[in-house]
């Protein structure tokens, strides 16, 4: 039995309770150190499988602004994030864009849209 343990700061609320989470074989054999039940299901996220929304920006063609700001539907793996980012880096798009579009469905293969999050007008010239 290897366990192992992994210290982690709950953000689910404002005390920040360092949370240790036991682990073993890849799995949960005890955490300690929360004060409530969300910080459980927070450490038992984080630990196994731990996700962040991302926020990131487009390139924007022919608009009144070279970017639009976009974030993601749902959080994101942490090990999918450059993935991800590296997508977005590619991506130009073309004015006008509504604050709510999406910009790109199930980036890549994640199941997890693009959305902008600013209204960019189409320059007028």
């Amino acid at each position: 039995m290897n366990e192992k343990n992994q210290e982690i700061t709950c953000i689910v609320c404002p005390l920040g309770c360092k949370l240790i989470v036991t682990k073993s074989d890849n799995k949960i054999k005890k955490i300690d150190g929360y004060s409530c039940k969300q910080g459980v299901e927070y450490a038992r996220s984080e630990a196994l499988d731990p996700k962040r929304m991302l926020t990131s920006s487009v390139a924007v063609l022919h608009g009144t602004w070279p970017l639009v700001s976009v974030k993601t539907s749902h959080p994101v793996p942490k090990k999918e994030i450059q993935t991800v980012l590296s997508h977005l880096k590619k991506i130009q798009i073309d004015a006008p864009i509504q604050a709510g579009d999406t910009i790109v469905h199930n980036i890549a293969d994640t199941n997890i849209d693009i959305i902008a999050t600013k209204t960019i007008q189409k320059k007028t010239e």
